[in-house]
């Protein structure tokens, strides 16, 4: 069975384990109402024992795979903060949406910054405001924050506590998303009298493909970015799609029915095609599968594995795919088609059962095409990583790329 799936039944019945092992060390406090539309709250404080235990013990259970890690340095103080956006895809709709800022608890006033997109998750508050349930982000406080950097991270439409449903790979909605929450992390950090000196983007998974669309929002508003790192990024969603379906890998993930699932649904709700999950998902899933895009309880078994039971076949001709509005859709989901003004690295694994090697190195491979070459984007191998190996070997490297910076 899908393993994703399974976590995302599990989830909406009871709260994640991570969620349980990893308690907050302090009471929240009252929210704290700022600039227009944002507030924020203390939600905890992490010594540097509960973040030395996170990347010696948790991180290597969770990620199955070893690696050295540099010791946190300091303690962190943790901050989830409200704040208004628009969903551009609905007519700029407005929104209420959450994410978090985690500032060193050392002395100073400026730090560097960098802001997490984090990757899919099965439970809505398994993001980055509720970092008890969330290892990713964990890994990203115990190695960032933990040695003197901001770290930011939006939760994305419809994840955390907002109450839209979520806007799985709905580009628009993840750029404004995560600009908005800059805006808002740069708010709290003066209310608290701190500023960040460098501005560096990074993501996992889906967070990786946020992460380079948020980095072309930022260039295409002129601000400055010192850096851009990835893992795992499914730059150019119709690849990675089209691959499961028509050329498929003995080693690709079993979840990868539920990026089928909450893609469809989500750009049914966000672009307003009705029927759209209806016209993709054979009839005899299709009630399930709304509810586990819904994060409503359903049973796990009743959700096949096989692509060919999930999906109505003719999506197996990709002539009628790239025809279909669901298939005119995913080919608008790009995060590499622009000329790269920053510096890039997207990490890749070579066993990655979710993204190719070619789609790991596809950022580069366009950028290099054109002209005589953009270098700005460079595609890295972490070796024989699995998805989730990927990001955690990726992490130290992109720590020590960031410093040398």
């Amino acid at each position: 069975m899908s393993m994703m799936l399974r976590a995302m039944a599990v989830a909406v019945l009871a709260l994640g384990m991570v969620g349980k092992t990893l308690p907050a060390r302090a009471q929240q406090t009252a929210p704290i109402q700022i600039a227009s539309g944002v507030q924020y709250e203390f939600i905890g404080r992490w010594d540097t024992d509960k973040l030395n235990e996170i990347l010696t013990r948790d991180t290597p259970k969770f990620f199955d795979v070893s690696v050295n890690y540099t010791a946190a340095k300091n303690a962190v103080k943790l901050y989830r903060v409200t704040y208004s956006s628009v969903v551009p895809e609905r007519g700029n709709l407005p929104i209420v949406a959450t994410g978090l800022v985690a500032v060193p608890d050392i002395a100073g006033t400026s730090f560097p910054m960098v802001s997490y997109q984090h990757g899919t998750v099965y439970e809505k508050t398994q993001v980055p405001s509720f970092p008890n349930q969330s290892p990713e982000t964990q890994l990203m406080l115990a190695q960032f924050a933990g040695q003197g950097y901001i770290v930011i991270g939006a939760d994305y439409f419809g994840m955390g506590s907002s109450k839209e449903p979520e806007g799985y790979m709905v580009k628009a909605s993840h750029q404004q998303a995560s600009y908005d929450m800059l805006l808002a992390s740069r708010a709290v950090l003066a209310d608290l009298k701190l500023s960040s000196s460098k501005l560096f983007v990074s993501g996992w998974s889906q967070g990786g493909f946020v992460a380079m669309a948020f980095l072309e929002k930022l260039e295409s508003v002129g601000e400055k970015v010192d850096a851009a790192a990835t893992a795992s990024a499914p730059v150019d969603v119709s690849v990675a799609l089209n691959g499961f379906l028509s050329f498929p890998r003995k080693i690709d993930a079993d979840w990868v029915n539920s990026l089928f699932i909450l893609s469809s649904f989500s750009f049914e709700n966000y672009y307003g095609v009705p029927g759209l999950a209806r016209s993709l998902i054979a009839d005899a899933y299709y009630d399930v599968a709304r509810k586990a895009y819904l994060r409503e309880p359903f049973n796990v078994g009743d959700v096949p594995t096989d692509l060919h039971k999930l999906i109505k076949p003719e999506y197996f001709n990709a002539q009628f795919f790239a025809a279909s509005a669901y298939g005119k859709l995913v080919a608008q989901a790009t995060a590499y088609r622009w000329i790269v003004k920053s510096p890039v690295r997207n990490y890749y694994g070579e066993a990655d059962e979710a993204i190719t090697v070619g789609l790991g190195r596809l950022a580069m491979t366009y950028q290099r095409a054109i002209g005589n070459g953009n270098p700005q984007v460079e595609a890295v191998s972490t070796g024989q990583t699995s998805h989730r190996g990927t990001y955690a070997t990726a992490v130290p490297q992109w720590k020590a790329w960031f410093d040398g910076l």
